[in-house]
């Protein structure tokens, strides 16, 4: 595999987000302008400028007219794929670290972070067709929170939203009601990562206490678990093969004290069912900080703490099951 390489960002990557076609790919960073690609070539289309701060997370609509980013300048942004005007912001008294349409997107979760005197919670709002009519009043808030949230999911048609995040906790919330239908302590560290399968049954989760965990949606049952020798930032299932892909390393600040100066660096396949490693893939010169699988698994990208987007598509041979 030739990877492509892009450079568009300045600061570390923080997440990666295919559309439903696989032919864009959004990428977010610590610098404040989150960047659209094509996925073929990683030719660079545009950025999105508005956000004063990291931009942490983002996700896209079904038909990839709009963009939704969450930033640590206390905001969440909406924005037109095709012109990257912003149609409007969401203001919050917090760093917003996660976000998610729901499955038909009129409603999104926004989650915000500890700060100062505010608790950490999840914003549910409607999403208006009309950006004219658009409002920031959530119509259903979660909160009990003791630390920051992560990662957020709709699931099971829209009724549940799946949460992850600082204190190893995953939660399954009814979003009529806000309260909690099932939570379990997956790791004793915290979740930097949760991807759902194509299909919903089933997701994986990547924490700091390096373990890759495969977990049942709808029990929080711990189906595998995946050993990893370095804090795990961030996983994904494959969509057409019984793999999962790990990326991570140790924080930029304790590099120099492990083996991952010499190279370590790399981007990791594991055996969904037999849990054994098949390969690895390397080229980052820092932590992998965010994985994401094309919807038609032909390729996958990476980005790191180096800044860089790496686009790796499959040979033939691969495709074909040949190494499997």
């Amino acid at each position: 595999m030739r990877p492509y390489l892009l450079k568009g960002h300045e600061r570390p990557l923080t997440q990666l987000k295919y559309n439903r076609e696989g032919d864009l790919l959004f990428s977010c960073a610590k610098d404040h302008h989150p960047t659209l690609w094509f996925s073929e070539d990683g030719a660079r289309i545009g950025t999105y400028v508005g956000h004063n701060g990291a931009v942490n997370t983002c996700d896209v609509s079904m038909d990839s007219t709009r963009l939704l980013t969450g930033s640590s300048d206390s905001t969440a942004k909406l924005w037109e794929v095709e012109t990257g005007r912003n149609v409007f912001t969401f203001k919050y008294q917090a760093p917003c670290r996660a976000v998610s349409f729901s499955i038909d997107e009129q409603l999104a979760a926004l989650s915000t972070d500890p700060f100062m005197t505010t608790t950490p919670a999840i914003n549910i709002v409607r999403i208006s067709e009309d950006p004219s009519e658009q409002s920031d009043q959530p119509v259903q808030r979660l909160e009990g929170f003791s630390k920051r949230i992560n990662r957020v999911t709709f699931t099971d048609l829209n009724t549940v939203l799946i949460s992850a995040g600082e204190d190893g906790f995953v939660r399954r919330w009814d979003v009529e009601t806000g309260k909690v239908k099932e939570e379990a302590k997956l790791h004793e560290k915290e979740i930097r990562d949760m991807q759902l399968y194509k299909d919903g049954t089933h997701m994986v989760t990547a924490s700091v206490d390096k373990l890759v965990k495969l977990v049942d949606t709808q029990t929080l049952e711990v189906l595998k678990f995946f050993n990893t020798d370095r804090p795990a930032n961030a996983a994904a299932l494959s969509p057409v093969f019984d793999q999962v892909l790990i990326g991570g390393g140790q924080d930029a600040a304790d590099v120099t004290t492990t083996s991952d100066r010499a190279g370590g660096f790399q981007s990791r396949f594991i055996h969904k069912i037999f849990m054994e490693e098949i390969g690895s893939v390397r080229g980052h010169f820092g932590p992998i900080n965010a994985v994401a699988f094309r919807p038609d698994g032909r390729s996958f990208a990476t980005g790191g703490e180096d800044g860089y987007i790496r686009i790796n598509h499959f040979d033939n041979d691969y495709l074909s099951g040949r190494f499997l």
